[in-house]
């Protein structure tokens, strides 16, 4: 007997909605408080899964990363982070807590490891991500073939931008 809680997709509608409306006022938030917008530029890294923001060769911010997952272009599918084994440890933070979320709660897009790339379910996945995981923000790299999808977590302004 299969007892996983059936897909009720009205309330998957609903966890989507709130996610991203509250996934919408934290970027916003996040962009317009530490100034993410015109001649900033950015380095991230996997191994230590972390992000800097600088200007004019000076970091002002710091922040962790959580992968949330990637889209293969060419094969037009998404995996999500904690199904893939190439990945560092620390680059997934608390993404198995995304999993789970969907297992207790008959979300089938959550625990499949992998899916169609359709751009709206790759949307409401990572929206109900950075809900659940408490993001401070979203961020997307593009490199070649693949995009790569993420939560912003503790950001924190340099000594002198404080």
């Amino acid at each position: 007997m299969d007892d996983r809680p059936k897909h009720d997709h009205s309330d998957w509608e609903e966890v989507v909605f709130a996610a991203r409306e509250r996934a919408r006022s934290r970027q916003a938030r996040m962009i317009e408080r530490y100034g993410l917008s015109g001649d900033v530029q950015y380095d991230w890294s996997l191994d230590d899964a972390r992000i800097t923001w600088s200007r004019g060769g000076e970091v002002f911010l710091t922040g962790r990363l959580t992968m949330i997952g990637s889209v293969s272009l060419s094969r037009g599918t998404w995996l999500w982070s904690w199904a893939n084994d190439s990945l560092p440890r620390v680059a997934l933070g608390d993404i198995e807590k995304v999993r789970r979320f969907g297992e207790a709660n008959g979300y089938p897009v959550l625990p499949w490891p992998g899916f169609d790339h359709h751009p709206e379910l790759v949307a409401e996945a990572r929206m109900v991500a950075a809900s659940l995981l408490d993001a401070e923000g979203l961020w997307a790299e593009s490199l070649d073939d693949v995009q790569l999808h993420f939560l912003v977590h503790d950001l924190t302004l340099s000594a002198g931008h404080r």
